[in-house]
């Protein structure tokens, strides 16, 4: 695909899809969008903004009342911030939205602003309306970020020299199109703010780009970034990729998010063309928001995120470590590390709030005295604790088990089970009628053997991501074991470190 066809792509789904259609919605879409779907895209590239000037407005919304807008602050007048009953004392959050085809808030705003007051009592929490110059064509609005960022710096100068307010207290929120206003209002300001928080930065003419056209790390005292929709099933990323703060921080690899059921949005635009994919943007899109707003409301439940290199070796278990700061709370509460380089951080979530889980590495060497080829079996593990258990969890391969190897897996619950008491594992061959497994199936019968006779497991070495815990856990039979049947590991006597001339039970996986 040439480049300006892979631009076009990218705004004929972005102008499609990324606002949710609510019954509501749906009849101002029948406006905006009447006859041919492309009509909106017919001037896409040469679409002037009609306003003669970028206008944002200041809602100091109140905790009983997060989805009005009851009285506005206008720079200039002090008298406006008696009138909404300003606290220059206190926390103040600016929470700025991102495009929009309706020309209305989205659901989300209340929902943050409500978690805000819930979390911060006396803060004063400020609702960016930027909504004309969003409502436009994708480029027209991304145009506009610059201007509008410019205009809340001057807010922010406004308010400090008007009230003497630490601009430490500042913190900017904004989600897609709005990160980067609040990129170019810190920018701008004459001081740092204390704090900007992105929310899935948006990536179509920002990805790649020099931080001065972006959200970057120059733009507050402490920059983090949530990352939910960077690389979409049609190759797209809605969401930018690279890392553009302090701390970025990619839940489920930054992709795709857990119940936003991809499969279903998919088949439905295979069926009703691409206005259907506009439930799939939104919920991976907006998944960004409801993470941080869980970290305001479930303060003792707030996940964590781990340092990695990257995505794929998160996922193969290797990088739940917590030394020197290598892991972090996500949203609200994180640590505010500032180091010279960026840190990419990655952590698993649930389908819905609370969206904390439980992480594991698990460590298992597989050896064997004779020498096997790579194997692909099918491996679960069941956890018992002191809390409960999670039974049957698949370790996912991501790579051939290999004899005479460790292989580290990841593995999570959705669940609390508190500290491990004891493991079941379970190995069984691979299925399916591929070449090489009937191939191997032929030469285990005429052998008698199988792909893992005499394979043995030592020990399984798990570190609980969450508190740290380092276990080693050792057969609990010395006997031989079907592999059809669940192995059965408790708590070794000796520690995590256990030297090589100690001798363990060991468990051989053979077929009898």
């Amino acid at each position: 695909m040439k480049a300006w066809q892979a631009r076009l792509l990218y705004f004929v789904v972005l102008n499609a899809a990324v606002q949710y259609v609510t019954s509501l919605e749906e009849e101002l879409s029948d406006s905006i969008f009447g006859g041919n779907f492309l009509d909106p895209l017919k001037d896409l590239f040469g679409h002037k903004d009609d306003s003669n000037q970028t206008v944002a407005k200041f809602s100091l919304r109140k905790p009983s009342h997060p989805d009005d807008d009851l009285c506005y602050i206008v720079p200039g007048k002090p008298d406006s911030l008696a009138a909404c009953t300003f606290n220059s004392t206190s926390k103040t959050f600016l929470v700025i939205h991102g495009w929009t085809l309706s020309g209305m808030f989205e659901s989300w705003v209340a929902k943050l602003v409500s978690a805000l007051y819930e979390r911060e009592q006396t803060a004063n929490v400020i609702v960016v309306d930027w909504l004309p110059s969003a409502q436009n064509h994708y480029v027209v609005a991304a145009q506009n970020t610059k201007a509008v960022g410019q205009e809340i710096a001057r807010f922010i100068d406004w308010i400090e020299e008007t009230t003497n307010m630490p601009l430490e207290n500042i913190h900017l929120i904004g989600y897609s199109l709005g990160a980067h206003v609040a990129g170019f209002a810190g920018s701008h300001a004459t001081n740092k703010v204390g704090r900007i928080t992105g929310l899935d930065p948006a990536g179509p003419d920002f990805e790649g780009e020099h931080a001065h056209r972006r959200l970057s790390p120059d733009d507050a005292r402490f920059v983090d970034v949530l990352h939910t929709f960077t690389r979409g099933s049609l190759g797209l990323s809605i969401g930018i990729q690279q890392p553009v703060g302090h701390v970025d921080i990619y839940p489920n690899g930054g992709s795709f998010q857990p119940g936003c059921n991809l499969r279903g949005a998919l088949e439905k635009i295979a069926n009703l063309g691409i206005f259907a994919i506009t439930d799939a943007v939104k919920c991976e899109h907006e998944r960004s928001v409801h993470p941080f707003i869980d970290s305001l409301l479930n303060e003792q439940e707030a996940a964590r995120a781990y340092r990695c290199g990257s995505s794929d070796m998160f996922n193969r278990g290797m990088c739940l470590s917590c030394r020197k700061g290598r892991c972090n709370r996500v949203g609200y509460g994180i640590s505010k590390v500032r180091k010279a380089r960026n840190v990419q951080m990655y952590t698993k979530t649930r389908a819905s709030m609370p969206f904390r889980v439980y992480h594991y590495q698990l460590k298992i060497h597989f050896s064997s005295k004779v020498n096997r080829s790579e194997m692909e079996p099918s491996l679960t593990v069941s956890l018992y604790g002191t809390k409960g258990e999670a039974e049957n969890l698949e370790l996912k391969l991501k790579e051939k088990i290999a004899t005479n190897r460790t292989h580290s897996f990841l593995l999570v619950t959705e669940k609390d089970i508190g500290d491990l008491l004891m493991l079941k594992f379970k190995w069984e061959e691979a299925n399916g009628w591929s070449a090489s497994n009937m191939l191997k199936m032929v030469s285990s019968w005429w052998s008698g053997d199988s792909d893992s006779a005499n394979m043995e497991v030592h020990k399984i070495r798990i570190r609980a991501g969450e508190t740290q815990q380092k276990i080693v856990f050792c057969v609990k039979d010395s006997e031989a074991h079907s592999l059809t049947h669940e192995v059965t590991f408790v708590k070794c006597k000796d520690a995590w470190r256990t030297s090589p001339k100690r001798t363990a039970k060991r468990v051989t996986l053979e077929n009898h």
